[in-house]
């Protein structure tokens, strides 16, 4: 076997100069040893491991590339690799880089650092692109409120209303990320006075010991508060949401980078404190459920946010998604009305989230990106008249202050920002975060890289952030002529539909009246999805 496959590469070609010149300094070193063996010795070694290699990948049958081209087929895989950073800081332009533009990541770094933030000689954007999106000023400026406005979150039933800032950490799981990068976050978020959500992964140590204002997320997992067979536990859940720093509780129903897929923690990342935190065996990668065991029903998950609030003394309670079929929320909306029981928030995820490990359809093709579902969302509390009694939350590539004042001008409260955080702690978009070799020590369980992310020096920069995008934001709320993010509407941002032509939102989308969904002549755009919903289930009453 070894005899025909080698004599099947005995015609050597051009592409395998560099094997054969291997060959060659390979003889030469044989004849050096002889000639003098202390500096022979010196390079026989890494000469015969090449030459051996090049022997190697010529035999292997595995990678016809290495086979093709033996030894110098191996730099495709080393290029390959640093292939994000030759991207990024040799073939990128500024506004080019995906998902974020050098132009966005250099924002956040600067802000981070307290640093100049401005811009030279205007902006390197083509404002008559379609896609280019601005906010119209006012000749009555006004200057902006000295003190970040906050927002209320707490309904008629909850006893114990939380007064967020504009502007939080969204959700991302300690195991996902490092001890080190949960506490810089959540001391960041201290001294900014805004909210950090665990993510899915469970209330940690490293998310209670630096003090900072907590949303605990509840997914599919129940990490946390999970009995062996992974349902819910009352008991354990009342234990830990009793504890001052949380301030809210979030079931996660759905996340825009894989909804309808389970949250994923690869085996690589799952530590045995990971695997004490969560409940989890070690050696096998996490994956939640799909959906939730806890309830069925729409009817059955407004008992169980009723259920939450009272075991966990009056706190708001709210659920995320990434809004897939519209009727299934409708049908929420039709189980609010038959019992009475809401959410005191709605954290709308958009499909083109997500910071860590997805599959490649689910992160590019499932769900509704986020602007098409927060206005869906905020229409469909407003049909039902429930608008009034539930913040909106919106969580998906928040990084300046005109994307905290364009969510809010179609539909939203406050928003929660991810990768931004990510950016102000160091990230570097290098795009390893699934595979436990973050460079920055962020999204990474390897102590030896965690210990790069220092706790003291990052947690004053996510602050600063925070601080400076709400600053930037205030500013253009002035410079609109608004005195109060409250006021901000649909037509206030306008985007370029073609060269010669620009809409505001309140012409691009649908605006519903309060109440209309309540009536007998519903919007016909609703109308179907509408009738379709049903309280008592997620399933259709119509065929699909």
């Amino acid at each position: 076997m070894w005899r025909r496959t080698f004599a099947a590469e005995s015609s050597m070609s051009p592409r395998h100069l560099f094997f054969l010149a291997s060959i060659g300094v390979f003889a030469l070193v044989s004849l050096l040893v002889w000639a003098s063996p202390i500096a022979g010795i010196a390079v026989s070694v890494p000469t015969t491991a090449l030459f051996l290699l090049g022997v190697y990948d010529l035999l292997q049958t595995k990678h016809a590339v290495r086979r093709n081209f033996p030894i110098i087929g191996r730099l495709r895989y080393l290029f390959e690799s640093i292939r994000p950073e030759l991207q990024q800081y040799f073939v990128e332009s500024n506004a080019s880089g995906r998902p974020f533009s050098r132009d966005l990541r250099s924002l956040v770094y600067q802000r981070a650092k307290n640093v100049t933030d401005t811009v030279p000689f205007g902006t390197e954007k083509d404002v008559y692109e379609v896609g280019y999106e601005w906010i119209n000023h006012s000749l009555m400026a006004k200057h902006a409120p000295h003190e970040a406005p906050r927002v209320r979150i707490g309904g008629p039933d909850c006893k114990q209303p939380y007064d967020a800032a504009l502007l939080n950490v969204s959700a991302m799981s300690y195991g996902s990320l490092s001890t080190n990068a949960v506490r810089a976050l959540n001391r960041g978020a201290k001294i900014g006075k805004f909210a950090h959500n665990t993510g899915e992964g469970g209330l940690s140590p490293y998310h209670l010991e630096e003090g900072g204002d907590i949303v605990w997320q509840l997914g599919t997992g129940y990490f946390g508060c999970r009995d062996r067979q992974g349902n819910f536990e009352p008991s354990s859940f009342a234990e830990k949401a009793a504890h001052p720093n949380v301030k809210m509780i979030e079931i996660k129903l759905s996340q825009g980078a894989k909804p309808g897929h389970g949250g994923i923690l690869p085996a690589r990342k799952v530590t045995e404190e990971i695997s004490r935190i969560r409940g989890v065996p070690m050696g096998e990668d996490v994956i939640s459920p799909p959906a939730h065991g806890a309830f069925k029903t729409p009817l059955e998950m407004c008992t169980f946010i009723a259920k939450l609030r009272e075991l966990s003394g009056g706190k708001p309670i709210g659920f995320k998604l990434c809004i897939g079929k519209r009727r299934e929320f409708l049908a929420i909306c039709k189980a609010m009305l038959e019992t009475g029981i809401t959410p005191d928030f709605i954290t709308v995820d958009g499909g083109e989230g997500g910071t860590g490990a997805a599959p490649l359809e689910f992160s590019n093709v499932v769900g509704t990106p986020l602007t098409e579902g927060l206005v869906f969302v905020h229409n469909s509390l407003l049909g039902v008249g429930l608008r009034d009694r539930i913040r909106v939350i919106a969580s998906g590539r928040v990084v300046t202050g005109f994307d905290i004042a364009h969510k809010l001008a179609i539909g939203a409260d406050l928003c929660n920002s991810a990768r931004a955080m990510m950016f102000a702690l160091g990230c570097i978009q290098a795009q390893k975060c699934n595979t436990n070799t973050c460079p920055t020590g962020i999204a990474t369980q390897d102590p030896e890289l965690v210990r790069g992310l220092v706790v003291d020096d990052k947690a004053s920069r996510v602050a600063s952030f925070q601080k400076n995008t709400v600053k930037a934001f205030t500013e253009i709320l002035g410079a609109a002529g608004l005195s109060t993010p409250g006021e901000l509407r649909p037509w206030h941002v306008h985007r370029r539909v073609s060269p010669t032509e620009s809409k505001h939102y309140g012409e691009m989308y649908e605006y519903l009246k309060s109440g209309a969904l309540l009536g007998v002549d519903l919007p016909a755009s609703y109308a179907r999805a509408w009738k379709a919903a049903q309280a008592a289930s997620f399933e259709s009453v119509v065929s699909d």
